[in-house]
């Protein structure tokens, strides 16, 4: 039996990698464990050396990791891209979504705007900026804690529209999902795994990547609201 593979993972990628890791564990006998938080805490706690065989965050956190000597060069590749997708809380009437001055009429209605700590959340503040509302939106936005799903406050009545990652807002309680930004306006982020340097055990860690990236984990994304990172 080969030593579990500890991994690291962003919680947009969470239900993905739980269950691929069980999928691994029976299909070719390699335990592996993920454990999931915001990609900003789980990049603190790389630089701080917490020891782990597999990464899995957004490129741009991943590819700075590597480029500060906390990745091994030549592992980083892309698994799975997310849409960002807007959602209300259930109940209350579905602003429209078709167009661009659509999302604009749904911002400027909102009374408050929940988004996310990571690379979604960084992409729909400068979506807002372009459009010209950060000075008439600015407060009303409000940023869910590091691992919260900014989904979640709308069922808590903190928020009325909300903005993140699919994979995260699909299975929430209470909430509707509208759909991807229209247009232009659309954000994806793209999700990739690497390992770092402090993993004792790289090539088997290499093997869990490539398992990652498989057809078969592409269809397990696409069932989490993903795909592929080569399409």
């Amino acid at each position: 039996m080969n030593r579990e593979i500890a991994g690291l993972s962003s919680m947009a990628t969470r239900p993905i990698v739980a269950e691929l890791s069980e999928h691994i564990r029976l299909a070719h006998g390699i335990p592996v464990r993920f454990d999931s938080a915001g990609g900003v805490e789980i990049a603190r706690r790389v630089r701080e050396g917490t020891e782990a065989d597999v990464l899995v965050l957004a490129d741009g956190a991943l590819a700075e990791l590597e480029k500060e000597g906390h990745v091994r060069k030549g592992t980083v590749r892309p698994l799975w891209i997310s849409q960002v997708v807007a959602a209300v809380p259930e109940g209350v009437p579905v602003p429209a979504l078709g167009s661009e001055d659509d999302l604009r009429t749904a911002l400027v209605a909102a009374e408050k705007i929940a988004y996310s700590t990571g690379p979604s959340g960084t992409a729909l503040i400068d979506l807002i900026g372009r459009m010209g509302l950060t000075d008439g939106l600015r407060d009303r936005l409000v940023q869910a804690p590091p691992g919260i799903p900014a989904g979640s406050l709308l069922s808590s009545g903190q928020a009325d529209l909300a903005f993140q990652q699919h994979s995260e807002m699909m299975d929430l309680p209470g909430i509707v999902v509208i759909g991807p930004l229209p247009g232009a306006s659309a954000i994806s982020s793209t999700f990739s795994g690497g390992v770092p340097t402090a993993s004792a055990q790289p090539d088997l860690a290499r093997e869990v990547l490539d398992l990652l990236g498989s057809d078969a984990a592409s269809k397990v994304a696409h069932a989490r609201g993903m795909r592929a990172g080569t399409d």
